[in-house]
C-alpha cells in the first residue's frame, strides 16, 4: 500500500524537536517559524508539556464520552479564566474543521434557519459545511455546494447590509475567521465586526468566530477577535490548543442549551488529548506567552519594515504576513535550503506567513530576520 499522494512535500524528514528547533535524519538543524500551520504553541516538546503526557500514559490514555472524566472540567476551568470567558460552555473534539462543523451545527439547532454567511479569502476545514464555507474552488467538491452557503466580501460593510437586507431571516449564521490566516494574515476592521454583530442580534443571527488559527494568545489577544471588545456566540478553536496533539473546542454563549445527543464524539476530550491542553494553558499563564506574542511580534515587524522588496506586513502578534513585490516561494524556498528555517505561504502568492510558538525567544527571531534580510537583498 501506498500514500494517497495529496500533499506537496519538502524533501526534509523531522525526526526530533526541541523549543523552536527541528532536527533531521541527517543531523541538519532548522528554525521553525512556521509551527506546522500555527499547532505548536509552547515550542516543541516544552518539559513541562511531555512530563504531563508522560504521567497520564502510566495512568489512562482513552475512555469514551459514556464516562465522567475529571481533566474535561479541568481544561474547561482553566480555560474560561484565561480566555477570560468564564461563563461559556466547552464542547471538546478533535479539530478545527470539526469544531467549525459543530458550530454550524449548533447555531442551526439554535434558530432552527439553514443559510450560512461567510467571506472571501476565508478557510474554515476541508469537511462538509466547513469547506462549503472556505473560498476555494479547487478543494470544495461538487457535493459541498449548496445555495444555503452565501459569500460575501471581507470587510465591505456595504455589501454586508445588502445581503441581510435581503436573505436576513433566513441566514442561521456568519461564521468569520479572527484573522484569516490562509487567506494571508487578513485582518478584519472593527467597524467589519461590530456591524456583523449588530446585524446577527437584529436578524437572529449567530455569530461564530472561527479563532482555530488566530486563536490561544497568537494575535496577542487570547481570541483575536478580543481585541474590538465583540462578544461572540461561538467560538471555535484548534491548532494551537493542544501544541501537536489532535484537540478542537467549541466555547458557546450560556444562552445556548445543551441536551443529551445534541453534539457527540468518540476520540473528543479523551484523556490525553485533555492534559495536552491544560499542559498549554498552564504553560502560557506560568511564562506570559500572551505578552511574549505581543512584544516579539512588534520586534520582529519594526526589524523587518524597511527591508527591501516588502511591500507591507500584515500582522497580530506572531500572527505575520508578510506581502512582497512578488510571489514568496523562492524566498520561503531559500529560506528552508539555504537557511534553514521553515516559513509557510498562503493563497496570496506573495504573502509569506511566519507563525513561531509564542515563546520564541529574541535570539531566535534575529536568525529569522538575518536570513530574511540576506535573501531579500540577493534578489
Amino acid at each position: 500500500m501506498h500514500l494517497f499522494n495529496v500533499y506537496p512535500l519538502f524533501n526534509i524528514n523531522p525526526v526530533k524537536a526541541q523549543g523552536s528547533f527541528l532536527w533531521d535524519d541527517k543531523g541538519e538543524k532548522y528554525l521553525d517559524f512556521y509551527g506546522g500551520h500555527a499547532v505548536i504553541s509552547i515550542g516543541h516538546n516544552h518539559p513541562h508539556y511531555q512530563t504531563q503526557l508522560k504521567n497520564q500514559l502510566d495512568k489512562i490514555s482513552f475512555y469514551s464520552n459514556s464516562v465522567q472524566n475529571e481533566l474535561q472540567t479541568e481544561l474547561a476551568d482553566k480555560l474560561g479564566k484565561l480566555s477570560g470567558l468564564e461563563d461559556y460552555n466547552l464542547f471538546l473534539c478533535n479539530s478545527g474543521a470539526e469544531a467549525n462543523e459543530n458550530a454550524l451545527k449548533l447555531a442551526s439547532f439554535h434558530n432552527g434557519k439553514s443559510k450560512v454567511l461567510y467571506f472571501s479569502g476565508s478557510f474554515h476545514g476541508r469537511t462538509s459545511a466547513a469547506v462549503s464555507v472556505t473560498d476555494n474552488p479547487k478543494i470544495v467538491a461538487p457535493v459541498n455546494y449548496d445555495e444555503r452557503f452565501i459569500k460575501s466580501d471581507w470587510n465591505n460593510i456595504e455589501q454586508l447590509e445588502a445581503v441581510f437586507e435581503n436573505q436576513g431571516s433566513e441566514i442561521s449564521s456568519v461564521i468569520i475567521e479572527g484573522i484569516q490566516g490562509v487567506g494571508g494574515i487578513m485582518i478584519p476592521t472593527a467597524e467589519f465586526l461590530t456591524k456583523i454583530k449588530e446585524l446577527c442580534e437584529k436578524y437572529n443571527a449567530v455569530l461564530i468566530l472561527d479563532e482555530v488559527q488566530s486563536g490561544y494568545g497568537r494575535s496577542g489577544y487570547f481570541f483575536a477577535h478580543q481585541e474590538f471588545g465583540i462578544e461572540a456566540d461561538i467560538i471555535t478553536t484548534a491548532k494551537g490548543m493542544g501544541n501537536g496533539f489532535p484537540i478542537g473546542g467549541v466555547l458557546i454563549h450560556p444562552k445556548f442549551q445543551a441536551s443529551n445527543g445534541l453534539l457527540g464524539t468518540t476520540f473528543g476530550g479523551n484523556h490525553l488529548a485533555c492534559v495536552a491542553a491544560i499542559a498549554v494553558l498552564d504553560v502560557m499563564k506560568d511564562e506570559n506567552l500572551i505578552k511574549n506574542a505581543q512584544e516579539m511580534g512588534e520586534y520582529i515587524e519594526n526589524e523587518l519594515k524597511d527591508f527591501p522588496h516588502i511591500k507591507t506586513i500584515r500582522r497580530k502578534g506572531l500572527m505575520i504576513g508578510i506581502e512582497l513585490d512578488r510571489d514568496c516561494s523562492e524566498v520561503r524556498n531559500s529560506l528552508l535550503y539555504n537557511h534553514h528555517i521553515f516559513t509557510g505561504n498562503s493563497n496570496d502568492k506573495a504573502v509569506l506567513r511566519v507563525l513561531p510558538a509564542l515563546n520564541i525567544k529574541k535570539e531566535e527571531t534575529d536568525l529569522f530576520i538575518g536570513a530574511l534580510k540576506t535573501v531579500l537583498e540577493n534578489l
